[in-house]
């Protein structure tokens, strides 16, 4: 009689468990179901080769009107023409300087007074609301006053870019060193943690997130303000290259230089995100 019980309570057990068990893996599966799932090869590339082949596609089949969108064809050829005649090369190398200058000048405002203002309470009262104010105010709305405290050359330019740059790193590197849970700062002080330590140890790792959507905002403001300073009191440029073009009714020429600051912002983009993942491959995150 005992026997049959124990073996009654021992296959109940095991029923219990292979339950518990299905159900374990039932659920492990629909959590698994709710995620993006597995990064699709060149993922970044399908979006805009389905935009070019659905452009192609319009432009064969005679829905375009080809003085206003010349088909893909037409424009690649007649970016081959500049390109030969050697004036697409020295546009693109202009604009290329310009927006490194401006990005490096804002790249290091936003860091140094979103650090200033994150990590002090007299730097926070001091910054802040000025960056805020300067935000409200639209960027290129200061482009007269810059004219006439810079001069029309180059210096202007590269002052509105920096501006462009710094307001998107400084917010988002700000909001995210606020976010910092306070718990990681007693834990800090109770480690006995030098101000150096804890801003290598706890800081940085904490604000890389922030910083580097910061980063991609800035870098796709350095290529919008580029568009319109090029036509600016400038002989070089994509942006003057397109205003040329607008003047002698060119529409292939202006879709060059949409193309290429389009190719350019794309790349950009894609190398801040590959740098993200690397420096941050600790994360588990949805796109991981």
């Amino acid at each position: 009689m005992t026997t049959s019980t124990s073996q009654t309570t021992d296959t109940t057990a095991l029923a219990v468990t292979a339950v518990e068990e299905k159900s374990a893996v039932r659920r492990r599966g629909r959590r698994r179901g709710l995620a993006p799932g597995k990064r699709l090869p060149a993922s970044r590339v399908i979006g805009p080769a389905l935009f070019f082949a659905l452009w192609a596609i319009a432009s064969a089949a005679g829905q375009l009107d080809p003085a206003a969108i010349p088909a893909p064809w037409t424009v690649l050829r007649t970016a081959g023409r500049l390109w030969t005649s050697g004036t697409l090369p020295t546009d693109v190398l202009t604009s290329l300087e310009r927006a490194a200058y401006g990005f490096a000048l804002g790249l290091t405002a936003g860091v140094v007074l979103a650090l200033a203002a994150g990590l002090s309470r007299v730097g926070e009262a001091l910054i802040d609301g000025t960056v805020q104010l300067n935000r409200a105010i639209p960027t290129l709305g200061l482009i007269p006053l810059f004219i006439l405290w810079l001069g029309i050359g180059e210096t202007f330019k590269i002052a509105i870019i920096a501006i462009v740059v710094y307001i998107p790193i400084y917010l988002n590197l700000h909001a995210a060193l606020s976010g910092i849970d306070h718990r990681y700062v007693e834990l800090a002080e109770v480690q006995g943690l030098s101000r150096l330590q804890f801003i290598r140890q706890i800081v940085i790792p904490g604000a890389l997130p922030g910083f580097f959507v910061g980063l991609r905002l800035g870098v796709t403001g350095s290529w919008l303000s580029l568009v319109v300073l090029e036509q600016i009191n400038a002989t070089s440029g994509l942006g003057y290259m397109m205003f040329q073009a607008q003047n002698y009714g060119q529409s292939d020429v202006i879709l060059v230089g949409l193309l290429i600051y389009g190719v350019f912002g794309l790349v950009s983009d894609s190398a801040v995100r590959l740098v993200e993942r690397r420096v941050l491959s600790w994360r588990r995150t949805l796109s991981s």
